[in-house]
Formats: structure tokens, C-alpha cells, sequence
């Protein structure tokens, strides 16, 4: 039973994209302007039906307000911030202190490690002053690392260097080395200095190399149940994770580890005893997927539960991947004992959310993802970007060949994976793959963003806070789709704001159920008549006229 499509086509008369690019352009200088014009892309689909350039990974223009957070954010206020298990030290200033607390609404279910640790709701600093600026913060360090040890008394420890720490040359991987040594528990570093990169980006792919190098495959204990698989892009915002993880179990899915919501450091140790990786979110966690490709023979798909369609559509790729017919069969009958709800909601709020238009800009993979719940509700995407992506998370990974690395990402380490001379092992066989490929279920692709937008959408990268008004003062779109530190100023032009990184106060929207949520809870926002009495002070009252008098 599939949900209807929105065929989302614009009329030209209501919706002019290019003329929008041009008064977007004019407000800049024109060295900034042509930079920014290979960020503001018409999408268009040329003969052989591929998309047009686009150029993101860049650094924003300096006095640009955008939307980005720094490397330490992504590598721990993202990737290893929602295991529960791993005590997480923030080497820097308490000002850096912000991403060393639970930040992003990520849940986790401690009663399924044996210890019950959950060190979420703790925020671990050095808390480092002018002293450890001058003299150096390595024993400081130290100090908090025993410190931490002796007080929770944790299976890991990691530690997290912020600008200042980069600047001054502590060496926390020595103090980690030293540390795992004395403890006599798995501690290490990551050297994810604020300033490295030109987003959070680069602070995923440090996170992914130190999980992989210090975690990943120290421990081969195998797991019980078929079809084992691990979850990577997962970060369990609002409880999404616990939605995906019910549907897996009803089809008999063996999830062996997430990467990383609802995580532990022991799963991370056992990830690659599965069979199979499902990346959601491909900007943050493909590099630890390939690696562990090349390294242990685990092959990867692209799957996406956002949507309810897009749900369905990604269990039948995991059982066509295991090809056992008992899956295939039970995948089919979950998919049709879930459904009938969702049918339900839909028939009862699709009438109210037909034809309205959306925006979003978020994230690496959500402004992707999160289309395919608005076309479920009938919903135009008008516009739509990411904050940290790569030139393949908007064209798809066929251009990876002609991606240039520029000095920005060379700071960033790529690690030389080898397969494993012990724990080397195909999942499948190329004549498997190729099969597989042809009866339309590829491995290690993914075909972007923009292939999935409609020709005359806008898509803007890595967008500046006086883009976003001038698009909300043109189009008026019905709803705004972005992060906390544009919510305030969306809300404040009478426009609904979703804030998708964590939710605001809702979730899941994951999986079947999550659908049914996010359709209700984007009914209520976009059909509620608050915004209609909403005026700012100056909009009610008549401005005050004073004149010069004469001398």
C-alpha cells in the first residue's frame, strides 16, 4: 500500500527562482557574489538527466551570518556524543563546554548496557585558564582523565581539543597513551580543533577515523539472529532510533550496533560482525562505512526512514540484499499491517496540507529525507540546502572522481585501510553485487539530493541569514525547515518554524509511526491561525513623525 506522491511543479507566473538568485547576488560585492553564485543553483536536469554543478564544502564568507557549526561540534557535539557509555572530556575553555552536555536531544535507553553508565546528562571539562594557556594543559588533563575514572569509573574515556589546545601544541594523544596504560581501560583523543576544516564536516570525519581506529573490530564476539545488520547515521533525535529498532524486530532484523544513537562503546567494538551497514545520514558516517568495506569485507547501502514510503522502500532493499524469502515475506507483512494507519492519518490531513510549500535547510542528509514526509503530505518543496554537505550528498557520489581536494580538507587525516588478514570477509561475491545491481539494489551509492528535486526548485548551500529572509519575503513559504539559530528569526517574519536538528520538543518522526507525528505536528503548525495575529510593535502602532523645528 503506497502513499500518494506530490508531483511538485511550479508555475512560473507565482515562483520565479532565477530572479530570486539575481536579488540575492545583488547585495554582495562582486568577488563574494561570484563565489556565491556557484552556491545558488537553479536545478535543472540536462539531456542525459544528470544535474548541474554545485559548490559547497567552502569556507562561508567571512561577516556572512550562516548556519554552520565548528570541527569540535561535529565530532562531539554529533558523532560520539549520543553514546552513553563513553565518559566525553572537552580539552579547552568551559566556553567550549556548550557541545560537552547533552545538546541535541539524543536518547538512549541505559538499561541495555549490562553496567547501566549513562554519561549523557554529565558535562566533562578541563575547564582550561590562562595558566594551561601559557604552560600547557597536558597535566591538567591528565588530572581530569583520573579524575573522571575515579568517580564513574567508565569502559572509555575520550578526550576532545578545542581551538585553544590546537594553538598551544598539547599533545593529548601522548596523555590518552599514557592514560589507557594506568587505567587499564580503552582512552583516546581526537584532534578535532575547532578551526580545522570549513564545518562541521570535518569534525565527523575525525570522529570517524578515531572510532574506527581505536574501537571498531576489538571485539569479535558473534551476535545470535539473522539478518545482522548495523545502523550508521542514526542519532536517535527524539527517539527515532527506538521507532526503527520496533520495525526491525517485527521483521526479525538483527540490529548489531548504531552509529551512533542509542550506542555503546561495546557495540561499536562488535560493529563488524554484521553483515550489512545501512547508512541514514551519508555526509556524517560514510567514511567509517568504506573503511570498514575495505578493511572487513561489510558492505553498505543507502536507506532513508523518513517517510513512511521511504520506510517501506528501505526494508524491502534490506531483505532483497539477504534474499532469504522468509524476510522478504515478513517484511512485506509488516509493511502492510503498519500502513493502514499511516493511510488513515494521511486521508484525514492531506486535505489540509495540500499544495503548501516548504523550505529546508539543514544538516547533511535531513533536507533530503525530510522531502519525502512533505510529498506525503502533498507538499511543495520550494527550496532546499544543507549546511556541511559535499559536492556528492547534493550530485551523488558519481562525482566523487571529479572532486578536487583543496588545502581545507587536506587537514583532515585519511587513514590507509588495508582488508585484514584475519578478519577479511566478502559478504558477497562481485557476481552477487552485480546481480544485485541489476535488479535495481546498488551498493555504495548514493545519488544525491538534487536528483530528487523537481527542475526549477532552488537549492542553496550553506545559506546566509539575508538569503533566508529575502526567500521568506518573496515566496512566503508556509512552513521553514532549518536549526535552532535561525528559529527566532524565521518565527519572527509570522512564518512556522521546524527546527529538524533536534525536534524542538517533538519526535519520532522516524519509521511509520514517527510519519504519523511528523504529519500531525506539521498540520497543527501550518494551519494554525496564531501567525495571522501576530504583528511586530511597529505593524500595529503608526510610526512616531517628528520634524526640525526652524531657528
Amino acid at each position: 500500500m503506497a502513499l500518494p506522491e506530490e508531483n511538485n511543479k511550479f508555475e512560473p507566473d507565482e515562483y520565479n527562482p532565477e530572479e530570486m538568485k539575481e536579488e540575492m547576488l545583488l547585495q554582495y560585492p562582486p568577488k563574494v557574489a561570484r563565489k556565491r553564485a556557484k552556491q545558488i543553483v537553479i536545478n535543472k536536469f540536462g539531456s542525459d538527466g544528470e544535474v548541474g554543478d554545485i559548490s559547497p564544502n567552502v569556507r562561508t564568507v567571512p561577516g556572512l551570518i550562516g548556519q554552520r557549526g565548528c570541527c569540535y561540534a561535529g565530532c562531539k557535539g554529533v558523532v560520539l556524543g549520543p553514546t552513553r557509555d563513553i565518559i566525553n572530556i572537552t580539552h579547552g575553555p568551559i566556553g567550549c563546554g556548550f557541545y560537552s552536555w547533552l545538546t541535541r536531544r539524543n536518547q538512549t535507553d541505559a538499561s541495555t548496557t549490562p553496567d547501566n553508565h549513562n554519561f549523557m546528562t554529565y558535562c566533562f571539562s578541563t575547564d582550561m585558564q590562562d595558566e594551561q594557556i601559557i604552560f600547557g594543559g597536558e597535566k591538567k588533563l591528565a588530572l581530569a582523565i583520573q579524575e573522571a575514572y575515579d568517580n564513574f569509573h567508565p569502559k572509555a574515556i575520550a578526550v576532545f581539543s578545542t581551538c585553544p589546545v590546537g594553538l598551544i601544541g598539547d599533545d593529548i594523544h601522548t596523555v590518552c597513551r599514557n592514560m589507557k596504560e594506568k587505567l587499564g581501560i580503552n582512552v583516546f583523543g581526537f584532534s578535532c580543533e575547532g578551526y580545522k576544516g570549513v564545518s562541521q564536516s570535518a569534525g565527523h570525519h575525525i570522529a570517524n577515523n578515531g572510532i574506527f581506529t581505536h574501537v571498531v573490530g576489538t571485539d569479535d564476539t558473534e551476535h545470535d539472529g539473522k539478518y545482522k545488520i548495523n545502523l550508521l547515521g542514526e542519532y536517535n533525535i527524539g527517539g527515532d532510533a527506538f521507532e526503527i529498532e520496533r520495525i526491525f524486530n517485527k521483521c526479525g532484523i538483527t540490529q548489531v550496533s548504531s552509529f551512533s544513537g542509542n550506542s555503546s562503546i561495546d557495540k561499536f567494538a562488535n560493529a563488524h560482525v554484521a553483515d550489512l551497514n545501512l547508512i541514514m545520514c551519508h555526509r556524517s558516517i560514510n567514511y567509517v562505512a568504506e573503511m570498514m568495506e575495505t578493511k572487513y569485507g561489510l558492505p553498505w547501502i543507502k536507506i532513508n526512514f523518513i517517510g513512511a514510503n521511504a520506510t517501506a522502500k528501505s526494508l524491502r532493499k534490506i531483505a532483497q540484499y539477504f534474499g532469504d524469502e522468509e524476510l522478504i515475506a515478513k517484511v512485506e507483512e509488516v509493511i502492510a499491517e503498519e500502513m493502514p494507519a499511516v493511510k488513515q492519518s494521511i486521508e484525514e490531513v492531506r486535505p489540509r496540507t495540500e499544495g503548501k510549500r516548504a523550505m529546508l535547510f539543514v544538516g547533511g542528509s535531513r533536507a533530503h529525507h525530510y522531502q519525502e514526509l512533505f510529498a506525503e503530505l502533498g507538499m511543495k518543496t520550494l527550496s532546499a540546502g544543507y549546511e556541511f554537505a559535499h559536492r556528492d550528498d547534493y550530485e551523488g557520489r558519481r562525482v566523487l572522481p571529479d572532486i578536487k581536494v583543496d588545502a581545507d580538507s587536506r587537514n583532515i587525516e585519511e587513514l590507509d585501510v588495508k582488508p585484514d588478514p584475519l578478519k577479511y570477509n566478502p559478504r558477497k561475491s562481485e557476481a552477487e553485487i552485480a546481480k544485485l545491481a541489476e535488479a535495481g539494489l546498488k551498493m555504495s551509492e548514493y545519488e544525491g539530493m538534487m536528483p530528487d528535486m523537481d527542475s526549477g526548485s532552488m537549492v542553496i548551500d550553506d545559506i546566509s541569514q539575508r538569503e533566508s529572509e529575502l526567500l521568506i519575503e518573496s515566496f512566503k513559504p508556509d512552513i521553514y525547515c532549518a536549526g535552532i539559530k535561525e528559529k527566532y528569526t524565521v518565527q519572527k517574519n509570522g512564518i512556522p518554524m521546524k527546527q529538524l536538528h533536534s525536534y524542538d520538543y517533538g519526535g519520532p518522526y522516524a519509521g511509520f509511526k514517527g510519519a504519523v507525528n511528523f504529519y500531525n505536528e506539521i498540520d497543527r503548525m501550518v494551519n494554525s491561525k496564531i501567525w495571522k495575529y501576530l504583528k511586530a510593535p511597529w505593524q500595529a502602532h503608526p510610526e512616531l513623525a517628528a520634524a526640525y523645528a526652524s531657528d
